[in-house]
């Protein structure tokens, strides 16, 4: 039998680079994904990438990345605002995520993904630092998660198109009143 047999599930961290030089390890979550019954599979940070490329998604280099301990991720399911720990330079996008793959958290910010799921296997990632206990630990909840479908729970989640919370530009803004107060 290998390391890769009899799998409860499978955690893949955080690390620095562009998740396209890292093929091995999605080679490997390709072959998690092909295993039936589907394993449980966790991303945070880098891990969040390799699991969105090894799903077929593409990836980016940002202009200015996120960092620091206050980025606000939109919570897709609850609508909900999470302050999270980020270190990247990288991110999924979200428009290229193959069938029935979903955008699980986007920044408030400036629109990245932030989080992806899959609809019907228990795979998830999120960019952001749920561990971080340096920062916020209010997405701590998470890993609460990952272990619930190590343990054979259910996938609840319903996800809200993340087009929706693009943000409109607007050219001009006329404002009436006392002036600033």
């Amino acid at each position: 039998p290998t390391l890769l047999e009899g799998l409860g599930g499978i955690f893949v961290s955080n690390g620095p680079g562009d998740p396209q030089d890292v093929q091995p390890a999605i080679d490997t979550l390709q072959w998690a994904m092909r295993q039936e019954p589907a394993i449980p599979l966790f991303g945070i940070c880098l891990g969040h990438q390799l699991l969105a490329r090894a799903a077929g998604a593409t990836t980016y280099k940002m202009r200015y990345g996120n960092r620091g301990m206050n980025q606000p991720c939109l919570d897709l399911r609850t609508t909900r605002c999470y302050i999270t720990p980020q270190n990247h330079g990288y991110a999924v996008d979200s428009d290229s995520l193959p069938a029935g793959w979903k955008t699980l958290f986007v920044n408030a910010n400036d629109g990245s993904n932030e989080g992806i799921l899959h609809e019907s296997k228990p795979w998830m990632g999120v960019q952001f630092h749920p561990e971080a206990c340096g920062g916020p630990t209010d997405t701590s909840y998470l890993f609460d998660e990952f272990f619930a479908r190590v343990r054979g729970a259910p996938l609840k989640a319903t996800v809200l198109d993340h087009r929706a919370c693009r943000r409109k530009t607007y050219k001009k803004v006329l404002l009436l009143g006392s002036g600033g107060l």
